[in-house]
């Protein structure tokens, strides 16, 4: 993309001038006669040079990751285009207009390449998808059939309202997990200061009596002792294996372990599972109904889940359907859903409404998905309770049973 200075006239005869950017100057005459506008002079600019401070910050944004669209940037984004579509305006004029307004430096870039390309003559999806970190297969297939079908503008309403109900499922997620969350960290840090400055004051008091300890507190003193001296090991120990566990779950094999582990966690499990699994019958109601074919649908599906084991799951009920099986019966076999929703498959697919029953069925399960998360803190609350009464329960013992040991002695010998 490049900067551009014009002149021309109106309908009216007035004279405008101005500068904007356009891949070439002929696309820019091109733009400008669409707007009633017949250019006389389309002169180059000469681009500036990038500042140093922000190249380094940019590189610096680069290797932090913080490169990235976030789901309310592509919310507003899906909003604001279906509004523009809506009224009429060009999607060239759109697209630049957006990419001028928005304040993420590297989803503006993003917009303007995906502006050259459609004045290139790239189709809109195909230009989509040249930016996978930004705009998934899901994103991207739904754009292409509502270029196909001639209305782009319910597309992007379409996708705004799928979006939207992402974050609400996030959102909740966030909140339901916040005070367990609190609650580990703040005994992390309790048990963190106690080893490191309250059991060393007491360790110094019983050594002046030289007498046996009991072992819990000898089991509290070498541990406070082992994280007094050996803290950093601990630290890169933490660290360690927190990188691996990173670069493994980043792999394919050691996803798909993970995923399978997640939905088998006690008490968050079954949540997760719901989660995906509504996540997965939303949209499939939503591509059917776009008109993506099925074996597309449950395709894209496959890898917009947000769990690979259930991916592999629909993959495996893709699989099925190619070879002329049901989808009712192929989403028997895959394990993942109970006889109720199966049976409201079966009346959709029996009746041709499936998106509507896929609908009923998510709706089913992020009902669900309310009603465990409401509950979730309730469940999680005793158990957190049972394990800060056994951590007071450990250094009341390890602490209180050398004194009175020692205050009971000292009772004998008057």
């Amino acid at each position: 993309m490049a900067q551009f200075r014009f002149s021309g006239r109106d309908a009216q005869g007035r004279k405008i001038s101005g500068s904007r950017q356009a891949a070439s100057a002929e696309a820019l005459a091109g733009e400008l006669l669409a707007e009633r506008i017949t250019p006389l002079s389309i002169d180059a600019l000469a681009e500036k040079a990038a500042a140093p401070d922000q190249d380094i910050l940019r590189q610096l944004n680069k290797l932090l990751g913080r490169e990235r669209v976030e789901l309310e940037e592509l919310i507003i984004f899906c909003r604001q285009m279906y509004s523009l579509n809506k009224a009429g305006v060009p999607i060239i004029r759109a697209i630049g207009g957006l990419a001028e307004s928005t304040r993420n430096p590297y989803f503006r870039e993003v917009l303007q390449t995906l502006r050259g390309d459609l004045e290139g003559g790239t189709a809109m999806a195909a230009s989509l998808g040249n930016h996978p970190k930004v705009f998934n297969p899901l994103f991207v297939s739904m754009i292409s059939v509502g270029e196909n079908t001639g209305q782009l503008d319910q597309a992007f309403r379409q996708l705004a309202g799928y979006l939207e109900m992402e974050r609400e499922t996030r959102k909740r997620i966030k909140q339901a997990t916040r005070y367990p969350l609190f609650v580990l960290i703040a005994m992390s840090v309790a048990l963190a200061v106690i080893n490191l400055l309250v059991i060393p004051a007491f360790s110094k008091v019983f050594a002046q009596f030289h007498a046996e300890l009991p072992w819990p507190t000898r089991v509290l003193i070498g541990f406070s002792e082992f994280m007094q001296h050996w803290w950093w090991l601990l630290g890169l120990a933490l660290a360690g294996s927190l990188t691996a566990f990173i670069r493994w779950v980043a792999t394919e094999p050691g996803a798909l372990i993970w995923d399978r582990w997640k939905l088998r966690l006690p008490i968050v499990g079954p949540i997760f599972e719901r989660i995906a699994l509504a996540r997965f019958t939303r949209t499939f109601a939503m591509m059917y109904r776009a008109g993506l074919p099925l074996l597309q649908t449950l395709g894209i599906n496959s890898h917009t889940v947000g769990n690979r084991h259930i991916g592999t799951a629909i993959t495996a009920m893709r699989e099925g359907v190619e070879r002329g099986e049901a989808l009712t019966r192929g989403a028997a076999a895959s394990g993942l859903f109970t006889p109720l929703v199966l049976q409201m498959m079966a009346v959709g697919e029996e009746t041709g409404a499936l998106d509507d029953l896929f609908i009923e069925v998510a709706d089913f399960y992020e009902q669900e998905v309310d009603y465990d998360l409401k509950r979730l803190a309730d469940a999680i609350e005793p158990i957190l309770i049972v394990a800060m009464g056994m951590m007071v329960l450990i250094l009341a013992l390890g602490v209180f049973l050398p004194m009175w040991e020692l205050s009971a002695a000292a009772k004998g010998i008057k």
